[in-house]
């Protein structure tokens, strides 16, 4: 009896052992050039455990099983399956790219360019990269070492930088989250306050330079720029962030999954808050940011997920530029800041920005078949805010400062001369210029297999939108009451705080595009053709320059086609020789402005012409096992081109234009390289030499006040004048180094050349007037260190960064003055040495 007891012991431990015994699984994950790739998902097929690789792309998985098949998958890579039995190092990982991952997040599925098979110049940047070097810069200028791109944070506050690619600015520069358009239905602008937050939550950037690969009905003119946020994760946890910076920076942020669940549902949410003081003179802030994605894999051939992000903020503005010499005898040097003031001793921001956009979207993904499948996106985009100012019949109150001309403004001064006014109300208070929005789309994508080297895309693309333009008073600084005669509907109002003033209209836009692709591929060549049609319509309603009973309130819809044809083809001449080459023309519908001249309903322009854009790009491309290159040559032509302008007038109020008909020639050659010298050290670098000139002269130009009224009709002789606003020619190294074990040194140069100020079309009217004043050239290093270590069993991260190490001075924006000279050009000054130290803790 006892030997059976013991013998009932051993196979009990026996047993237990095997049932408990752990697999240990390792390796590290890269990409097509030997990088690693953070964040890739590494699964045990058949089941919903797995892991994600670390910083340096390495992970460690233990499992209960024996043996069996892992999964490991990257966004915009294939999924490689491995098998094991027992413990294994798999060693490096490389996966390859392909579109084919992407189908559940992008709903125009192949809007991510795939490496020597998509023919377009393009340049990826990944989460880990965004998270080692953002830190507490604009969301645009992570870009800024990327060929043809040239970003700033214009006048210094929170998401007000722009970005500029291939001298084209954002109305021309196509962005979409997840595949779906973001730019505004008006105008065609990014405003990046919009997505302060966005960088949390992103997993991949590309920047795809010309035509691009999208397959949303008109492609853009200068480029194409993709963000794909993150889904859900295969692991269960989360983190939580903390960052601080100069100037008062501080930034707090956590993220939790659920993990996939057995029942197929998974959900992620993230939340950051944000607030300082603002490096430039009166742009404090404060903003949040929240990302929400809930998926439910339905069975094999259906899955579903609804997204939902937006971020919340406001931030004092720097909107006037001075001259170089006014910020030279400011107290406060290049941050000086005449938009701002103090009332009752509290920070008054004169000049402001407030605004929430929600971006809320249902995806539905469908594989037919093993040669079919359907993704659908339908969305909802709510924006509300604006952008503060000044307004009265004595707005030059706002000139008084407390001491002299370079320190805040006084609006106590303000407050006490409304309060001694009594019944006259108040001569000058603040107010906000608001543009609020509804906008619903619809975005469907069918693919299908027509044998192993034909594919045809097709899809529908469906957008309506609202834009609600008015005025409000925001202070009346003292005063009861302001009078405003600006509603026919509400002559001689008296208006309070939260009333409308000055104008009230909406605009109407509504967009019809139809896309369809052919796609070739084989081993070496690979290749498409594309045709798309859209139609834009447009209806201005103006509800205070017509009484509610005049049929002119509502104008008529004017509708406008569009199309585009293109093609391109790139050949892999062997392992590690590529080219390629891309052409096409298009016809896009003309702005919301081109058409609605004089901001009434009756100067309307139905004959709008459209934009024609010609654009033609070869390429070659070099794949070795330590060194990658790329180098392209692009020539667009653009004719009928329209311009918006906004500037000050001499008298220093603020003016804007609307100019029509302009030609456009941008041409340029561009590179960009990668050298892995070691398995510690990696260079990086690109070269990007434009050439983007104006090429005719414009008649009957119209410029208009602040409050809308035309007030001049100019000439403008700018025939030969360089395109502005964007240095022609840019330079980048970039240097990361390995320290020791998850531990990286990164050192990053950009240089800028060849950037001509914008110019004032007032002072344009005169034939063989001098090329715009050229900006100094200018050069910048960045650094950070990231150390990765462990609190427990929980990855943690500290990353150390500053921005322009050397503090350099340079002027980053400018406006031409009188003769073109530096003397009488106004500008901003681009940021002084800055640094940001931020925590990461993943549980």
């Amino acid at each position: 009896m006892r030997n059976f007891k013991n013998w009932l012991v051993v196979v009990m431990l026996i047993s237990t052992s095997i049932i408990f015994a752990q697999t240990k699984l390792t390796g590290k994950v890269v990409d097509e050039t030997n990088q690693p790739l953070p964040g890739a998902t590494v699964v045990l097929q058949g089941t919903q455990t797995g892991a994600s690789t670390d910083f340096d792309g390495n992970f460690t998985f233990e499992t209960t099983s024996t043996n069996g098949t892992l999964l490991v998958s990257f966004v915009g890579y294939e999924t490689k399956s491995l098998t094991f039995s027992g413990n294994k190092d798999f060693g490096t990982i490389a996966l390859a790219p392909s579109a084919e991952s992407l189908d559940e997040i992008i709903i125009t599925a192949t809007s991510f360019a795939i490496d020597r098979k998509t023919p377009v110049a393009v340049s990826t940047i990944k989460a880990d990269v965004i998270e080692n070097k953002l830190g507490s810069q604009e969301f645009p200028e992570i870009l800024k070492s990327t060929p043809g791109v040239y970003a700033t944070k214009s006048g210094g506050g929170f998401g007000d930088g722009r970005l500029n690619l291939r001298g084209f600015n954002s109305e021309n520069v196509a962005v979409m989250i997840n595949g779906v358009p973001v730019n505004d239905m008006e105008n065609g602008r990014v405003y990046w306050s919009n997505w302060a937050g966005l960088s949390d939550v992103t997993s991949a950037m590309q920047v795809q330079r010309g035509l691009g690969a999208s397959k949303v009905a008109v492609p853009s003119i200068g480029g194409t720029i993709n963000i794909l946020s993150k889904t859900t994760d295969i692991e269960k946890g989360g983190s939580v962030s903390t960052s601080v910076g100069n100037d008062g920076y501080q930034k707090y942020g956590v993220t939790v999954s659920t993990g996939l669940l057995d029942s197929g549902f998974a959900a992620t949410i993230s939340a950051a808050k944000t607030k300082g003081d603002g490096y430039v003179d009166g742009t404090e802030f404060e903003g949040t940011n929240y990302f929400v994605n809930i998926s439910k894999q339905i069975n094999d051939h259906h899955k579903i997920s609804i997204t939902a992000f937006g971020a919340p903020q406001r931030h004092g503005q720097r909107q006037n530029q001075h001259l170089i010499s006014t910020y030279r005898n400011a107290e406060s040097g290049t941050k000086f800041n005449s938009d701002w003031g103090y009332k009752n001793g509290q920070v008054v921001h004169v000049e402001d920005n407030f605004y929430h956009k929600s971006q809320t979207s249902l995806n539905h993904y469908w594989t037919i078949n093993d040669k079919s499948s359907l993704s659908t996106a339908i969305y909802a985009s709510y924006g509300s805010g604006g952008g503060g100012g000044t307004a009265g019949s004595n707005t030059g109150l706002f000139n008084v400062r407390i001491g002299g001309d370079d320190q805040p403004i006084d609006l106590d001064n303000i407050v006490a001369i409304n309060r001694a006014n009594g019944a006259l109300g108040s001569e000058a208070y603040l107010r906000a210029s608001r543009n609020d929005h509804e906008w619903f789309g619809a975005l469907s994508t069918f693919k299908t297999e027509l044998n192993d080297k034909l594919s045809f895309i097709g899809g529908v693309d469906l957008r309506t939108y609202t834009g609600k333009h008015f005025r409000e008073v925001t202070d009346l600084l003292g005063g009861d009451y302001a009078y405003d005669n600006s509603d026919v509907n509400n002559p001689n109002a008296a208006l309070k705080v939260g009333d409308k003033f000055s104008y009230k209209n909406d605009g109407e836009v509504g967009w019809l595009g139809l896309f369809t692709q052919l796609e070739y591929n084989t081993d070496n060549l690979s290749g498409f053709i594309s045709v798309a049609a859209s139609n834009t319509s447009y209806r201005r309603v103006d509800y205070f320059n017509y009484l509610d009973s005049d049929p002119l309130q509502t104008t008529d819809k004017y509708n406008f086609g569009g199309y585009s044809v293109k093609g391109g083809a790139n050949y892999n001449i062997n392992d590690e020789h590529n080219v390629f080459a891309n052409i096409g023309y298009f016809e896009k519908a003309p702005i919301f402005t081109s058409v609605f001249l004089q901001f009434d309903n009756e100067h309307i322009n139905a004959d709008a012409e459209n934009e024609k854009i010609f654009s033609a790009e070869l390429g070659y491309g070099f794949r070795g096992e330590n060194f990658a290159a790329n180098i392209n040559v692009y020539r667009t032509e653009w004719n009928d081109r329209t311009l918006t302008r906004s500037f000050q007038n001499p008298d220093g109020t603020f003016g804007s234009a609307n100019i029509l008909g302009v030609n456009a020639l941008h041409q340029g050659v561009e590179l960009d390289f990668m050298y892995k010298s070691s398995d510690k050290l990696t260079l990086t670098g690109m070269l990007s030499l434009g050439d983007w000139t104006w090429l005719n002269d414009v008649e009957n130009v119209q410029i208009f006040d602040e409050e809308q009224n035309l007030v001049n009709t100019v000439n403008m002789f700018i025939s030969g004048l360089k395109v502005s606003d964007a240095a022609q020619t840019t330079a980048a190294l970039g240097l990361d180094y390995e320290l020791m074990d998850k531990t990286h040194f990164t050192v990053d140069y950009n240089y800028f050349a060849d950037l001509y100020a914008r110019y004032d079309p007032n002072d344009r009217g005169t034939a063989g007037a001098p090329q715009a004043w050229k900006m100094p050239e200018y050069a910048t290093f960045d650094m950070s260190l990231r150390h990765g270590f462990k609190i427990g069993d929980l990855d943690a991260t500290i990353t150390g960064r500053m921005n322009n190490v050397f503090d350099t001075l340079y002027i980053a924006d400018a406006t031409d003055g009188e003769g073109s000279v530096t003397e009488t050009a106004k500008v901003w000054y681009g940021y002084g040495r800055t640094f940001n130290v931020s925590a990461k803790i993943k549980f």
